[in-house]
């Protein structure tokens, strides 16, 4: 798998990052959801480098233009619910794209709260055959959420192309993906990737929990 973490350049994604992170500014769910969004802009941007491309003739009004347009049939896939303000930002800049989504939640098996499990309830996908699969959640703690969504689409037909994005990983995340997909023909983006995992599989030091910032406090699933 090849892995862009975006938060080792130097960019304004650091700023919409630092900002995700600050515990005084995410208090404004609007501003946290926004700057969300901004992140999901950029990492559009640098997925769109690993298109396929083949020239279109544009006419405008003075002369005909030659551009090199992306040929890929794109589905844009989304765990519920933290993955929503980053879906609308890849459906910002894949306007034509077709839309996946899956309820996938995780739950403490022990009184601890140190080992959890993953539990998908809802899907609805178009065919993936012959599309390119962008797999999109903002956290990657574990990893099992991703990969349990991904199984779950794989139902509705095999992509030619997995191209998955997260706001921020974790290494352990980011290292049971590379081990799900060794080849170089799948791509993860990252707005960073966290050292640790705490005891109770939260990414440190992360941004807290995503889904309660957007939309606030949910009952618990245990």
């Amino acid at each position: 798998m090849k892995v862009i973490n975006l938060g080792a350049q130097n960019s304004i994604v650091n700023k919409y990052l630092s900002e995700v992170r600050d515990a005084d500014i995410q208090k404004d769910r609007m501003r946290f959801r926004q700057n969300i969004i901004r992140i999901g802009h950029v990492e559009a941007y640098e997925i769109s480098k690993f298109l396929d491309y083949a020239p279109k003739t544009v006419l405008t009004p003075l002369e005909k233009c030659e551009v090199e347009l992306h040929t890929n049939k794109i589905v844009l896939g989304t765990v519920f619910r933290a993955g929503l303000p980053l879906h609308q930002a890849f459906l910002d800049m894949f306007d034509e794209a077709d839309n996946a989504f899956v309820s996938a939640y995780r739950y403490y098996l022990d009184k601890e709260c140190t080992k959890i499990g993953v539990k998908i309830e809802y899907m609805a996908t178009p065919s993936l055959k012959n599309k390119t699969l962008i797999l999109v959640d903002p956290m990657l703690a574990t990893g099992e959420s991703m990969e349990l969504a991904y199984k779950a689409f794989l139902t509705n037909g095999t992509p030619n192309k997995l191209i998955m994005a997260c706001v921020i990983a974790s290494k352990q995340g980011v290292d049971h993906l590379k081990k799900l997909f060794p080849k170089d023909d799948v791509i993860l983006v990252c707005g960073a990737i966290d050292p640790i995992l705490n005891e109770k599989k939260y990414i440190v030091p992360g941004l807290g929990d995503a889904g309660d910032l957007m939309y606030g406090e949910k009952m618990s699933n245990n």
